[in-house]
């Protein structure tokens, strides 16, 4: 068979999603407690600057953000990033509506509630609906409950990390079992198998599964195939995985609130200005995708809010810490970021020019859900009706 990249990742995200879908865990077959006001999509990014995005010059990088989504959307072109600007601390401080300063690699939890556990004790709300699925695994330890007292993970969200269960099956197997650049399909499949139908997940990134059932042997026998040619291609893109997965999620479980984190812009650690530009093309694609199926899926249409930001920026170029490279001075080229929402809670397009927070995104996503974040130093964005 003839597969091209992104075909082997929509069998992969099928086969993850169906995964999934199999589990008996208690926290996903519980009875649903009391519906939010809307859904809420809240996507976040890597590192971003201005001149890659809402500058003069950046726009040609987004063409769905700053062209056909921008005639609907609330625009704050100044989100100011006050805290540690590392990914878990940032996402962490998005989550809270608190600056967070804890281990930025995920080895300890926020300090205070995240919206997960708001809404899930406040409104009762169930296992099953609310999510975070991420390209990023310094994300997935600890981001989706806090160490807040009365909280914590007994009121967190499913965190997925699609990404790690892919590598860690073909990187295991390859290794093993390689023969001009192809792996034994057979080895392949036993070894996937193996993997899907064990009890370790948490040792592939995921933090809240730990069975399957037998997935279908289509499926299966699909995504066995398709492992060839993705080996014989070279690596691809895991935000691509990451959003297969997320739109998995939202066909399977319809969560009413569900966060997807894109990294492959953080690539620009590795010195590649190209592959960092393609990793911005890369994110406005995928949001414009995950966009569509919102409009499109009749459990999400006309009823859901998605905000869209990065985390921070980056460096500036001429700096000390090798410009687009890190994300870890204190100009604005760091610090200040942006943000896109869209969909039911924007009464008319707009872009409002003061400057807003990055911890007064959580207030606000409680207000659309029907829930309150209480202790925050965030404040409410009025501009979006709940």
């Amino acid at each position: 068979m003839d597969y091209t990249k992104r075909d082997f990742l929509k069998a992969a995200a099928i086969l993850v999603a169906d995964a999934i879908a199999g589990t008996r865990l208690s926290g996903l077959t519980g009875r649903r407690g009391a519906s939010p006001n809307q859904k809420v999509i809240l996507v976040i990014s890597g590192g971003i600057r201005h001149a890659e995005s809402f500058s003069p010059d950046g726009v040609v990088h987004i063409p769905h953000l700053s062209g056909d989504l921008l005639q609907r959307a609330i625009l704050y072109p100044r989100v100011l990033n006050e805290g540690v600007t590392g990914h878990f601390n940032s996402t962490s401080s998005i989550l809270t509506g608190n600056w967070q300063r804890v281990d930025d690699w995920g080895k300890f939890p926020p300090t205070t509630p995240t919206i997960f556990e708001s809404l899930r004790k406040q409104l009762h709300v169930a296992h099953s609906d609310v999510w975070m699925i991420s390209s990023n695994k310094a994300l997935t330890n600890h981001i989706g409950a806090s160490s807040a007292p009365s909280y914590g993970p007994a009121y967190g969200a499913n965190v997925v990390f699609p990404k790690q269960l892919l590598v860690s099956t073909v990187e295991n197997t390859v290794w093993e079992g390689r023969n001009r650049n192809l792996a034994d399909r057979s080895q392949m499949q036993a070894e996937i198998e193996a993997i899907l139908q064990g009890s370790n997940y948490e040792g592939l990134g995921w933090n809240v599964f730990d069975a399957a059932e037998q997935l279908d042997p289509q499926v299966r026998s699909t995504i066995m195939d398709a492992v060839a040619e993705y080996v014989a291609g070279g690596p691809t893109s895991g935000d691509e995985l990451t959003y297969h997965v997320s739109v998995g999620v939202m066909r399977k479980f319809a969560p009413a609130l569900l966060v997807v984190s894109f990294s492959d812009v953080e690539v620009a650690h590795f010195g590649s200005y190209s592959l960092h530009l393609a990793g911005i093309h890369s994110f406005d694609r995928l949001v414009y995708e995950l966009w569509q199926e919102v409009e499109s899926n009749r459990s999400y249409k006309g009823q859901t809010t998605m905000i869209v930001l990065p985390e921070f920026g980056r460096d500036p170029d001429g700096s000390s810490t090798n410009g687009f490279f890190n994300h870890r001075s204190q100009d604005d080229s760091c610090r200040a970021t942006w943000m896109m929402c869209l969909g039911a809670a924007v009464d008319r397009p707009q872009i409002v020019e003061r400057p807003v927070r990055h911890i007064d995104v959580c207030p606000t996503l409680a207000a659309l859900l029907g829930c309150k974040q209480t202790d925050v130093l965030g404040s409410r964005l009025t501009e979006l009706r709940a």
